[in-house]
């Protein structure tokens, strides 16, 4: 199977989610702190644990350098907490230039976010 191919193939399969642990964003729900909280605790984890690069639009690499969280909305079901997340990021496209340096781009997606209410465990997938 041609390279081509097999990236489409492998795009078209289903993501999973990334999962990490936010302990003080559930222990500030129902607060005006949460927002805050969430936000700190997000950023804490880096880019390599949000799946980012599965937002790419350009074929580059996220840039490790940060990235900046939002609260676009919340709620609170029966089930776990859930928030969406805008995130702005750096996206590296290599080759694009003369000197086959890579030039930034800036970027930008949605997030759906989970937290288990008993563990704090949080759930992660592009929107």
């Amino acid at each position: 199977m041609p390279d081509d191919t097999a990236r489409c193939v492998a795009h078209l399969r289903p993501q999973p989610r990334s999962v990490a642990a936010l302990p003080a964003a559930l222990a500030a729900w129902g607060s005006d702190a949460f927002a805050a909280a969430l936000k700190r605790e997000i950023e804490a984890l880096g880019p390599d644990v949000l799946p980012l690069q599965r937002a790419t639009t350009r074929g580059g690499l996220v840039d490790a350098a940060g990235f900046e969280v939002t609260v676009i909305s919340t709620s609170d079901d029966a089930g776990p907490l859930q928030a969406r997340l805008g995130v702005f990021f750096q996206e590296l496209i290599g080759g694009c230039s003369c000197g086959e340096e890579p030039v930034a781009a800036s970027a930008y997606c949605e997030l759906q976010l989970e937290i288990d209410r008993s563990s704090a465990a949080a759930a992660f997938s592009v929107l």
